[in-house]
């Protein structure tokens, strides 16, 4: 309606950015332009989506096709066996002088019918392709004959210069488990944590499950398979994510942080622009699909789905369950700072606004004096709040705040321009890693969006990172976007010599829009306990961060090991030493070799881990001893593994066998008893997809430094580590103060010891010596003598010019 206002003349209206202007005549050219944008993008997704449709044809396939049938016709033969000649029947008759025009349209239809069976029959081939996954199970550096034929096959299926949802349609779908295979894994999984009595009473229930239940439940899982892109994925988003009533804080969001020891710029509002413009570009290349697919040993696609809502994204409360509302296009950033909302437009008449103009925008709502209202400063705390209970609010929030609640739910996403500074000092580096870590994943409670899909975090001192909230994808999703911005906004983007955005500011940009909410007063006593929860559940949070630099990736491939499985081990010996028992471990791996595949659990705590675990502690055991069980633990380890990527991983399926008896009203003691496990150590590595959009080399710390997590238990851990390269892993741990059996720094300090020890192991002639980098380590005092250790001191966080 406010165009059509504008249209006719009215003087007082709004521009894209909702400040007011005096506008009469050029009213129609902003229309005209607004329209045009539209058109071009519904023109640029409908054509996008055609060519994803065709891949891995091309329309010069169907051009080359409708040419050789033509050309077979005017040599006066019939490629189509007397079918053009019927099409040519049931076509209109136009009279003689237009035969030749029927001879034409015929022949199209014909070769359009013989285009997309061909296509058909590509997409058919390539998922069969895609099916076979012994190159996953095969040893590594090993290549079987049918592998090295599936490869060769592959290629030629594949396509060239595929887009990120060309290979959508070829994908299989995700395979259900045998019950029984499920079952026996299960039991294997779980006996190095239970005594010989609940073991034997969980494998009575285990086959008193399958006896009763287990091929009932399978069946209906074995026919959603057949209909639903994936049995399980949607499941597990609605009732793990949407239908939980917990507090997305700390329980469900997870942060990504900045590079770590150096800042490109100080000057908060640059940084911002900077950032603000290379998400705004990565959303432009998502929009068109030029970012590839990822491609696993540069020829197994993985699912792209993920990609699809990570902008425009807000997942709305609900009394019993939320839903995520993804919008196709957003023009405007919502901004919090110092207790205020405002509403910042991104493009301009000529397109996106250019870094300078965002840092322009940035900077005046970092001069702005105005205080916050009443209750305004706290009211994001809601979005900390249990679900149920900000759901209600919402709803007379909304009665009486519609347009400020619409400008931040509806924006691309949510920027924090903190008001502290944040990341490594000099003066105490560790303790600035912990701040650091616990501002981006918990805030203040009150100042960020937790609802949006990501919030944007720009502290005083230009520091960067993420706040993103689960239910929508997962990490590498976002990782993948956070590396391109890190890259971008540093290596191309760049900053001026005074550490400005380049380019000019421009004076004609209107105001930034300051969002008002109308807070009825039956609000306000909900806002106080949502800010007073949320303040509890923050100070709760225990987070722990440090860089692990005497050894990383190059030297566990030296070993001739899996860096991952390493990591593994090592966090299970660390884990016992910390606690004296063995315990449930979640791995979180991908399941995106299938459609719509999101992830599964490694159960990383496997007998032959235990195994090796015992072996360290024991005194009696000889190093080649210890070092051929932690082997075998890394097999294991890579054998889970590669079978939950696979699809016959443990944990989905019997997720999703334990919905099925929920809506069949199916009591099952034994998925009773699977459901209520308790997972005291919870790890995930954050995979750097795009090694080549950083120069490790010559640049060694422009690399993020990865993100964590909350724990997923009140008395257990959460641990995410990154390797940074090739000699530094960077570990990120949290876990509850209220607990007296956790704590996140004696836990660190148990793996770096355990890091120390298991290296030991491979510590011969043929391994070159290890050494310390980076900030300065306690000596861990390992029990290796031929491992020297010398520090190089605390390296100080610098802001340098750009690389």
């Amino acid at each position: 309606m406010a165009e059509a206002h504008q249209a006719v003349g009215f003087r007082p209206s709004l521009t894209s950015d909702g400040a007011e202007v005096e506008l009469s005549a050029p009213v129609l050219q902003e229309i005209y332009l607004s329209g045009l944008r539209s058109w071009k993008r519904h023109l640029a997704r409908f054509w996008n989506d055609f060519l994803t449709g065709v891949f891995p044809a091309s329309p010069l396939s169907w051009l080359f096709l409708f040419s050789a049938i033509q050309l077979a016709w005017f040599l006066q033969l019939d490629p189509s066996l007397g079918l053009m000649e019927k099409i040519k029947e049931l076509l209109p008759d136009w009279g003689g002088q237009h035969h030749r025009l029927r001879g034409v349209l015929a022949a199209a239809l014909f070769a359009s019918c013989l285009w997309g069976a061909l296509i058909f029959t590509l997409h058919v081939a390539l998922r069969l392709l895609l099916s076979y996954h012994g190159w996953l199970l095969e040893p590594h550096g090993a290549m079987s004959s049918p592998t090295k034929t599936w490869l060769a096959l592959v290629r030629i299926f594949s396509g060239r210069n595929p887009m990120l949802f060309s290979y959508q349609r070829s994908l299989p779908r995700q395979p259900v488990p045998s019950v029984q295979d499920t079952v026996r894994k299960y039991l294997e999984s779980v006996r190095p944590i239970l005594s010989n009595e609940d073991f034997d009473w969980t494998s009575v229930l285990a086959q008193e499950f399958l006896r009763l239940q287990g091929s009932l439940l399978q069946w209906y899982l074995r026919l959603k398979s057949w209909w639903a892109s994936n049995y399980v994925s949607d499941w597990w988003e609605e009732f793990v994510y949407l239908r939980s009533r917990h507090s997305l804080m700390v329980n469900s969001n997870y942060y990504m942080m900045d590079f770590l020891f150096v800042t490109p710029t100080p000057v908060q509002a640059a940084r911002a622009g900077n950032a603000v413009h290379a998400l705004l570009l990565y959303r432009h290349r998502l929009n068109r699909q030029e970012i590839p697919p990822t491609l696993l040993m540069g020829m197994r696609p993985l699912c792209s789905a993920q990609y699809e809502k990570i902008f425009n994204t807000t997942r709305i409360p609900g009394i019993q369950k939320d839903h995520i509302r993804h919008l196709r296009d957003s023009r405007h950033v919502a901004v919090f700072h110092r207790g205020r909302f405002f509403r910042v437009g991104t493009h301009s008449q000529s397109g996106l606004l250019s870094p300078r103009a965002l840092e322009q925008q940035f900077q005046r709502i970092l001069d702005d004096p105005s205080p916050a209202c009443p209750q305004e400063e706290h009211l994001a705390a809601l979005t900390a709040a249990p679900r149920d209970v900000w759901a209600q609010v919402r709803s007379s929030l909304k009665s009486r705040a519609e347009d400020a609640l619409e400008a931040v739910e509806g924006a691309a996403f949510f920027v924090s321009l903190d008001s502290e500074p944040a990341g490594l000092t000099r003066e105490d580096p560790k303790a600035s890693l912990d701040a650091y870590a616990h501002a981006l994943l918990a805030g203040s409670g009150h100042d960020r969006w937790f609802d949006k899909s990501f919030t944007l975090i720009v502290f005083s001192d230009g520091k960067l990172g993420l706040s993103v909230e689960n239910s929508w994808a997962d990490c590498p999703i976002s990782g993948h976007m956070w590396e391109f911005t890190l890259a971008t906004e540093c290596f191309q983007l760049g900053y001026s010599a005074d550490g400005h955005c380049k380019g000019h500011p421009d004076p004609s940009l209107p105001q930034p829009q300051r969002l008002h909410w109308d807070l009825p007063e039956k609000i306000h006593l909900s806002i106080s306990l949502a800010l007073r929860g949320a303040k509890t559940l923050s100070g709760n949070v225990d987070c722990h961060v440090f860089p692990f630099s005497h050894f990383g990736k190059s030297f566990i491939k030296r070993c001739h090991l899996s860096s991952d499985s390493f990591i593994q081990m090592a966090l299970q010996l660390a884990h016992f030493r910390d606690r004296g028992q063995f315990c449930l471990t979640y791995e979180s791996t991908m399941t995106r070799l299938f459609l719509e595949g999101r992830t599964e659990t490694v159960r990383s705590c496997t007998r032959e881990a235990c195994n090796f675990v015992r072996a360290m502690e024991d005194r009696e055991k000889t190093e080649p001893q210890r070092r051929a069980l932690f082997r075998l633990a890394v097999e294991k380890h890579q054998t889970l593994l590669k079978a939950a990527m696979s699809g016959q991983g443990i944990d989905r399926h019997l997720f999703a066998l334990y919905i099925v008896s929920q809506f069949l009203h199916l009591q099952s003691p034994f998925l009773d008893q699977v459901h209520s496990e308790q997972w005291q150590l919870a790890s995930s590595q954050i995979p750097v997809q795009q090694t080549h959009l950083f120069d490790v080399h010559n640049y060694p710390d422009y690399v993020s430094s990865g993100g964590g997590f909350g724990p997923a238990d009140d008395h257990g851990y959460g641990v995410s580590y990154i390797f940074m390269g090739d000699d530094t892993i960077t570990f990120h741990i949290s876990s509850k103060k209220s607990s007296t059996k956790t704590d996140s720094h004696r836990l660190g300090q148990r793996i770096k010891d355990a890091l120390l020890d298991i290296a030991c192991l491979f510590q011969d002639g043929q391994h070159p010596k290890l050494r310390c980098r980076g900030l300065q380590e306690e000596d861990s005092g390992h029990r290796c003598g031929s491992l020297p250790c010398h520090s190089g001191g605390s390296r100080a966080p610098t802001t340098p010019t750009n690389p």
